[in-house]
């Protein structure tokens, strides 16, 4: 397929740095406070995970269990909505933030269509999760609520795109990688998708030109060193996703100073 068959990412229009997990670095990731502590912070777009609970209800978490990043322990497979909604999801970042729980997709979609904030969402399979059910449960509810230009579903896990293409025809796709393979174009083409997302530190030159000519936008992960990262720009890299996106400047691909962000 050629990038003239691609979906029109010329409408994806997006900033030079995306949030990681919200502003990660000033809030607890993946929380509504880390994402309006994003957009309090001037960043359009963040980049999220969702999953589901074991009663089937799309939650925004990244690990396979509660333990690192709340007051309880146990997989999240195995937890109702009340269940771990009862539980604190900000003390272990900081007790200012002791009252947060945890979001339900509803919930963060609400937020950012409100703020007018686009969304990298990442369909996240932890074992023993099913991927069918989270499909069915995340891609209608997203593409309802924020704008097709506003929505990226991405993941590492080819069957969950290629079920996310199923179900919807013309919402944006984007290929996560640790290390971009080399085959890695025939997936793009098989679900035409229009971004390419690879660890910073994996990615080489020649692999990154490959993705610009292709047409798609070649995204990168976790960059938190902005003087590190900065030889890249010049491989055609569109946006970084990073935990402190204020290290980056838009104007000249430059390092910056952090911007001072209040922890609560």
């Amino acid at each position: 397929m050629s990038s003239s068959l691609l979906p029109a990412s010329d409408a994806l229009s997006l900033p030079l740095a995306i949030a990681h997990r919200g502003l990660s670095a000033y809030a607890p990731e993946n929380t509504l406070a880390a994402a309006r502590a994003a957009h309090e912070a001037g960043y359009s777009w963040i980049e999220l995970d969702v999953q589901l609970l074991g009663d089937g209800t799309p939650v925004i978490w990244h690990d396979a269990s509660v333990n690192r990043c709340s007051s309880g322990r146990g997989r999240l497979k195995n937890l109702d909505l009340a269940t771990a909604q009862a539980l604190d999801v900000g003390s272990w970042f900081n007790t200012c933030f002791a009252d947060e729980r945890m979001a339900t997709l509803d919930d963060m979609l609400a937020l950012l269509s409100r703020l007018d904030m686009g969304l990298n969402l990442e369909l996240k399979l932890s074992p023993g999760h099913d991927v069918q059910a989270l499909v069915d449960a995340v891609i209608p509810m997203a593409v309802s609520r924020l704008p097709a230009e506003r929505l990226i579903i991405s993941s590492f896990d080819p069957q969950a795109l290629r079920l996310t293409r199923r179900r919807d025809a013309d919402v944006n796709i984007g290929l996560l990688y640790d290390d971009i393979p080399q085959d890695w174009l025939a997936l793009a083409d098989e679900l035409s998708a229009v971004t390419v997302h690879a660890d910073w530190r994996a990615l080489t030159r020649v692999v990154a030109s490959d993705v610009t000519v292709s047409g798609r936008k070649l995204l990168c992960y976790t960059p938190n060193d902005a003087a590190a990262f900065a030889p890249r720009w010049a491989w055609g890299v569109n946006a970084v996703i990073s935990d402190d996106p204020g290290i980056f400047s838009e104007e000249d691909h430059s390092t910056t100073s952090p911007v001072a962000q209040s922890s609560c």
